[in-house]
């Protein structure tokens, strides 16, 4: 195995009974869950850690990025498990989802959040459908994967964010993006087939972003039906769900739904509303529940 970086923040006090694990998405690294969300957990008494899957951020292997598949950064998170203290909850973002997807059947976990994962029939649709629809992002992130040179402020405010956010924002965040696996984009793209699988009987947490061009609503709808659970969708949010102006609100729902449907402690309205809320939640709850 080569060797990870393993981002940890740990409580002051007490950890709670059960440890969170982070996996990054596509083009970025470990660091994109320390910026808020690590020390934000660990402020609330959670024992959180952040991988960088090998090839990405401080981890070995940029050098071989290419020859990476999918089942590598499976293993990569059957690894980083060992440096919880527990068995830990998976939150996977973007293509971190579809590990954590993949890594559910190899493993018992207490559970899992996907935020605005990768589907589990893979990103060929989404794919298609961003060259359609917004085909400057598009031929960006092809210039990221290809050539490795880099994208333009503008690609990653429109890519990762929602219209609300300045571009000063997607400045900062554009040099720690960094090109991806080739192979693991195939993998998940869904130009090579693979069979669907979902986990059975696990706990299993769905969100999305209102205004994510990467993976738009019905790629997350179809994501929890897999998993035959109900889809919680944030406004005014765009893919990166943990940067957004407004994370807190994220957040605060993912650590709801630990405690009250891992750890079964009572359900607390504003963090954990129950699927059957209405499409528009409570105003000061910052999230809405897909309607049936």
């Amino acid at each position: 195995m080569p060797k990870l970086e393993i981002l940890s923040r740990r409580p002051a006090g007490p950890a709670k009974p059960v440890p969170l694990l982070f996996v990054h998405g596509a083009f970025c690294a470990g660091w994109i869950w320390d910026e808020h969300f690590l020390p934000w957990f660990a402020e609330q008494g959670w024992e959180a850690h952040a991988v960088s899957l090998r090839g990405h951020g401080a981890s070995a292997g940029r050098e071989r990025l290419n020859s990476f598949g999918i089942a590598d950064y499976v293993d990569d998170v059957l690894s980083a498990v060992e440096s919880c203290s527990t068995p830990p909850v998976l939150i996977g973002h973007s293509m971190g989802g579809m590990v954590v997807q993949r890594a559910l059947p190899r493993r018992r976990f207490p559970g899992a959040v996907l935020m605005a994962s990768a589907p589990p029939h893979g990103l060929l649709e989404s794919s298609l459908r961003l060259a359609w629809s917004d085909p400057y992002v598009f031929q960006q992130m092809g210039r990221l994967m290809t050539f490795a040179n880099g994208i333009e402020a503008e690609a990653v405010r429109r890519a990762m964010f929602s219209d609300r956010v300045p571009l000063e924002l997607a400045k900062r965040y554009e040099p720690l993006m960094q090109e991806e696996s080739q192979r693991v984009l195939l993998d998940i793209g869904g130009w090579i087939p693979f069979p669907l699988l979902p986990a059975r009987g696990a706990r299993v947490a769905v969100l999305g972003a209102e205004e994510d061009r990467l993976i738009p609503k019905d790629q997350v709808e179809a994501t929890a039906r897999a998993f035959r659970t109900e889809p919680v969708f944030f406004p005014e949010m765009g893919h990166s769900m943990m940067l957004e102006p407004g994370w807190e609100a994220v957040a605060r729902h993912v650590a709801g739904w630990v405690e009250t449907t891992v750890l079964g402690k009572p359900a607390q309205e504003k963090t954990a509303p129950k699927p059957a809320t209405p499409k528009t939640a409570a105003p000061d709850s910052g999230i809405r529940a897909a309607a049936d």
